[in-house]
């Protein structure tokens, strides 16, 4: 019988997981899963170590704090993988936990199998990454087709299974307007999603800002609702953040659901929006899988931002954009992330049909270049690890 160890470290990664461990399950029942992860994975079977939000960190300013509690974090994972003896180690995109996991495990057991689902994005910075990572790394499970030669040519196998996004249903037309009439958003009414991230700390930047945006939108078209989907961990700050905001937010609290049906009530929420305001991240992805348009921006803390923009080696931030080299999407980002900078293109893009149809456009030529059509990437990711086994 198969037993892995997966650990992911944020809610992106619960998903690809929660895929990859379907897709095991459907090519070998029977198989095993220990390890970390979040309600999804959670979901498929796996009794998470501890909880996935203690890893849920990002930049140097978020986990400076939290450091001895990552730490220990490490160390717990190591000691459980090599208490359960898995037959391969998975470990899911956070690459600042999860490859100091799968060095320490590694070296305590050079004959474990190591598998990474998500190539680190060295075509887009610190390159010297993909170096590092052959050390402890024998596969890597890419999300993009343009990753696998900068894997490889490290002496990683490396493996092209798209992205689950691509294998989303999009709910139909009738379950768009029960789900908005739902939420009492009448017809004649924009739905305007409003997503500041999936971590507490994008969050605390990320709110302000969009929250001036809501403020300005408001007043500029007072026939727009506002609705902000959440992870249970963060249900809490926002319900706080929201009580400040004009318009009377919509908070789609995911506590008490179980999590396939908070899931669901998502992606209806995604899909049944008219527009989304949304930090940058996978969330772009989900978006355009709904069809939903979208104005992308985000912003680090200051010393984060000093080395992402030393380093970064990109035009634009958005995955969309990246796979079909277009600005389709627009997107503000460090010193360009303003209420007042964002506000115009949110209304430009309430308001025009062609700006979105557009962006729609290459938004379906993105997800036919992930896997739309074919296999489920879940599927060619269980796959590429029973084949390494």
């Amino acid at each position: 019988m198969t037993r892995l160890f997966l650990i992911a470290g944020e809610p992106s990664g619960d998903r690809l997981g929660a895929s990859l461990m379907a897709g095991l399950k459907s090519l070998e029942p029977g198989v095993e899963f220990t390890g970390v992860g979040g309600p999804l994975m959670q979901a498929e079977g796996l009794d998470s170590l501890f909880p996935m939000s203690d890893l849920s960190v990002m930049g140097l300013a978020e986990v400076l704090p939290k450091l001895p509690k990552l730490l220990a974090r490490i160390k717990q994972s190591v000691a459980a993988i090599g208490d359960s003896k898995p037959d391969a180690l998975i470990t899911i995109d956070s690459p600042d936990f999860c490859l100091r996991v799968a060095a320490k495990a590694k070296l305590a057991n050079p004959a474990l199998k190591t598998i990474h689902y998500v190539a680190p994005t060295v075509w887009a910075w610190r390159p010297e990454r993909a170096a590092k990572m052959a050390r402890h790394i024998d596969h890597v499970l890419a999300l993009f087709p343009f990753e696998p030669p900068f894997m490889q040519a490290e002496g990683m196998g490396c493996d092209f299974v798209g992205h689950p996004v691509a294998a989303e249903p999009v709910p139909d037309p009738a379950a768009q307007a029960d789900f908005r009439s739902s939420l009492g958003i009448t017809p004649n009414e924009e739905m305007l999603l409003i997503l500041p991230g999936s971590r507490m700390g994008e969050v605390n930047r990320m709110g302000p800002v969009f929250g001036g945006v809501v403020a300005r939108i408001a007043l500029e078209r007072p026939k727009t609702r506002f609705v902000i989907p959440t992870v249970g961990s963060l249900a809490d700050t926002l319900k706080t953040m929201l009580a400040d905001w004009p318009g009377k937010p919509i908070l789609l609290d995911p506590r008490n659901m179980a999590p396939a049906l908070a899931e669901a009530r998502k992606s209806l929420a995604f899909a049944a929006a008219d527009l989304a305001l949304a930090a940058s991240g996978t969330v772009s992805l989900e978006l355009a899988a709904m069809g939903t348009p979208m104005v992308i921006a985000y912003k680090f803390n200051w010393l984060t931002t000093r080395i992402v923009k030393k380093k970064v080696k990109l035009k634009t931030a958005t995955l969309v954009n990246i796979l079909t080299d277009t600005m389709a999407v627009p997107e503000f980002l460090f010193e360009e992330c303003t209420a007042d900078r964002i506000t115009p293109k949110v209304l430009a893009m309430l308001g025009d049909k062609s700006l979105r149809a557009t962006q729609q456009a290459a938004a379906d030529q993105a997800l036919v270049m992930l896997g739309r059509g074919g296999e489920a990437p879940g599927l060619r990711a269980a796959r590429s690890v029973l084949a390494i086994l």
